[in-house]
This record gives C-alpha cells, sequence and structure tokens, in this order.
C-alpha cells in the first residue's frame, strides 16, 4: 500500500508539472502577436485542403483515418479537422482546470475515432514538439538549466525514444492490430493506476473535508529536493566517473551524480515518449526531484529543454519520416488545447478544489474504461483470447461511448461555469 501511494504520488506530481508546462507555453503562444500569425499560417493549407479539394481526395484516402497507409502531411476532411479540435479543447480544458494530465486522454481518443494507435502516438508527439516550438520559454529558463545535467539526460532519452519507436514500428509490420494492442495495454495500466490513485485520494478528502486545490501545485516546494527512503543521497554517493555537477547554487561545490543514472533516467524518459506519446515529461518531473534528488527549480528548466528536443526527435526521426504523423489533427488539436487551457485555467477560480479533484478522478477513469473495454476485442482479433467480433465491437462501443459521455459532460460543465461566472472571473483578475 506504501508503495501505491507513492508510486502514485510521482504520478500526479508529473502529471502537474506538465500541465504547468503546458498552461505557460499557452499563455505565451497566445500573448505574442507574431505567434499567433505563425499559428494562422500552418492551418491555411488545412483549411484550404479540407474545405476545397476535400471531394477531389475523399477517395484516394482510406475510410478509416490510419488505415494500412499513413499520409504525411494529410487532409481529410473538414469534419476530422473540427473533431480534431474539439479533442484539444477537451484535453485543454482538462489541463487548464485540473492542473493535472490533459494530454493522457488525447491517444484514447484519437484512437477512439478510429485513428491507428501508432499514429496517435504520433500525432501527439508532433503536436507537443509544435506547441514547444512556438511557445518555447527556454531562453527565459536557461539560468535554472545546468547543461552538462541536460545533455547526459537527453542522450539517454533519445536512446529511449528510438527505441520505443521502433518497437511501436515494428508491431505495425507485424500487425497493425497488434500495434494497437500493445499501445492500448500500455494506457490501461498507466491511465488504471493513476485513475485509482486519483479517486481514492478524492474520495479520502471528502470524507475528512479537505477541499485542497490541486491546480497550480505544479512541484514540491522544497528546493533541495526531497528524497524517498533517502534514495537520491544514495545515488549522488555512488562515485562512478564522470560525475555531472549541478545546483551550484544551492550547495557548496554543487551535487553530483553519476552519468549513468542520468542516461538510465533519460531512457525511461524517452522510451515514454516514444511508445506513449505525451513528450515524456509528466515522468520527468518526480525522477529528477524524487530519484536523483535535483532542485524543482533546476528540474523545470531542464524538463522544458527535454520536452523540446525528446519530443521533436521522436516526432520527426521514428514518425514523420515514416508517414506516422497526421498533420490536420495535430494542428486542430494545438488550436483547441490553447483555448481550452486558458478557459479551464479561468475557472478555477470560482470552482472549489475538491470538485477539481473528482472530475480529475472521473476523466482518467474514462481513459481507463475506454482503452479496458477495447482491449478484448483487439485481442480476439489476434485470436489470443476466445471473444466473438461481435463481442468484441459491442464493448469497444460501450468504451467509447462511457469515454466521450464523461469528457463530453466534464467540456460543457467547464464552459457553461466559465459563461456563467465571466463576471466574477473578470473581476477577480482585477
Amino acid at each position: 500500500m506504501s508503495f501505491f501511494k507513492q508510486f502514485g504520488e510521482l504520478l500526479m506530481m508529473g502529471a502537474r508539472a506538465h500541465a504547468k508546462w503546458e498552461l505557460d507555453t499557452s499563455r505565451t503562444i497566445l500573448s505574442d502577436k507574431r505567434r499567433m500569425a505563425i499559428l494562422g499560417l500552418l492551418t491555411i493549407p488545412i483549411i484550404i485542403g479540407g474545405f476545397a479539394f476535400a471531394e477531389d481526395i475523399k477517395d484516394a484516402l482510406p475510410s478509416l483515418i490510419g488505415g494500412k497507409e499513413a499520409y504525411n502531411p494529410a487532409f481529410y476532411s473538414p469534419a476530422i479537422f473540427v473533431i480534431s479540435i474539439l479533442i484539444g479543447v477537451g484535453a485543454g480544458l482538462i489541463t487548464g482546470c485540473i492542473g493535472a494530465g490533459g494530454g493522457f486522454i488525447i491517444a484514447p481518443a484519437l484512437m477512439s475515432a478510429g485513428v491507428k494507435g501508432i499514429l496517435a502516438v504520433g500525432t501527439d508527439l508532433f503536436h507537443i514538439f509544435a506547441k514547444a516550438i512556438m511557445g518555447s520559454v527556454i531562453h527565459r529558463k536557461l539560468g535554472n538549466v545546468s547543461v552538462p545535467l541536460a545533455v547526459v539526460f537527453l542522450i539517454g532519452s533519445i536512446v529511449g525514444a528510438t527505441t520505443g519507436g521502433y518497437i511501436n514500428r515494428v508491431l505495425y509490420e507485424l500487425n497493425p492490430v497488434l500495434s494497437d494492442a500493445f499501445i492500448t495495454t500500455v494506457y490501461s495500466v498507466m491511465l488504471g493506476f493513476l485513475g485509482l490513485y486519483a479517486m481514492t485520494d478524492f474520495l479520502k478528502a471528502r470524507k475528512i473535508g479537505k477541499a485542497a486545490d490541486m491546480h497550480g501545485h505544479g512541484g514540491p516546494k522544497r528546493d533541495e529536493g526531497v528524497d524517498l527512503g533517502g534514495l537520491p543521497k544514495k545515488l549522488q554517493a555512488v562515485k562512478i566517473p564522470p560525475m555531472v555537477r549541478f545546483d551550484h547554487d544551492l550547495a557548496p561545490g554543487g551535487r553530483g551524480i553519476s552519468w549513468i543514472f542520468l542516461v538510465l533516467s533519460g531512457a525511461l524518459v524517452g522510451l515514454a515518449a516514444g511508445i506513449m506519446g505525451v513528450g515524456g515529461g509528466f515522468i520527468t518531473f518526480p525522477i529528477f526531484v524524487y530519484v536523483l534528488g535535483v532542485s524543482s527549480m533546476t528540474t523545470v528548466g531542464t524538463d522544458i529543454l527535454q520536452i523540446v528536443f525528446t519530443a521533436g526527435y521522436a516526432a520527426v526521426s521514428q514518425y514523420a519520416i515514416y508517414g506516422f504523423i497526421f498533420y490536420t489533427l495535430a494542428m486542430g488539436m494545438l488550436l483547441g488545447s490553447l483555448v481550452g487551457i486558458q478557459v479551464g485555467a479561468m475557472v478555477t477560480k470560482v470552482v472549489p478544489g475538491i470538485t477539481i479533484r473528482g472530475f480529475y478522478a472521473m476523466a482518467v477513469l474514462a481513459g481507463f474504461v475506454n482503452r479496458i473495454f477495447a482491449l478484448p476485442g483487439k485481442l480476439g482479433g489476434m485470436e489470443i483470447i476466445p471473444i466473438s467480433k461481435e463481442t468484441g465491437v459491442l464493448l469497444d462501443k460501450i468504451g467509447v461511448w462511457a469515454f466521450f459521455i464523461v469528457i463530453a459532460g466534464f467540456s460543457i460543465w467547464v464552459i457553461g461555469t466559465f459563461f456563467k461566472n465571466i463576471g466574477a472571473m473578470k473581476g477577480e483578475e482585477v
């Protein structure tokens, strides 16, 4: 039980840290006219291609997005562009309002809409990379980045991202259904664990009347690094050269850790990014702070750096050059998430923290139900488990409907709350 609690806290901490990066990036893009102009230019081909030439190219593309062949960039129809915007809005509302992990629903949502798993992962990575480049605030954070720490970590993340992308591509070439089943299983485990922890935490908080607001708590309060069981101290005591020094402002001579642990940590982050998408940022923060003992200030800057390079490398080298990125979907999700995050963040000013925690648990568990209900049909299609095709399709539909009902219900509630309290929120800002 202790392991469950500690691991759940680590995942939650990482989800909050990644959500904070999403919010900061969104604000940076929306507050800069040049960035907005660039974003507008990037969407022009989609609009022209979707509306002017949709009929001409419709027959040339597969009936299901991401069929046996992938297209990059792809123009399918105005409808799918709108759907991608709505998916982005939903993810953005969760991230902005709850302050944790809205990006976790993107791949399940795309797969539920008919996108092959490998295409969903590649598209999600490209969407994160585009957002990171457009909203990059690295130049503002460089004072908090240990360059040696970042470089050695990125060596590991590149190796991990290459491995993750290779695994996904090999499985897809063997059998597209096997690829979908693998990605679905990974998401089921991660979302199931995180959702169970979040729901347990919510019920416990409601029982004791503790309405602590989880929004905005992107990391630990202590700058010296928090250790669980003294793990950071033990790792930093291992003197396998070369040693990488960091946090010179917080300790005489700085702290040091062997390059081996940095490379292994980077490899884990890269592997998660290569297999799942989501940039890997959701596990960088807890690894740096709780495992390696890096200060939260240095971690924030390094996390921003690794998201740009890890997501960019994985998106381009492991997916884009093989055609596994749906450009139209990526840009639609980027547009939708920018708006959703800002609306969600404003709603937190008028909604009790305990309510937000409950919604987060429901959203994550909805993603878990969506993926776990899709799994039997895929396993049955490969004849791994005895299940009829009709039963598999029925379970998949139940998972899809349950997922979209929860996400749509949450989105409608947030948007309704936003318009209902817009006057109060403006007054609070003033």
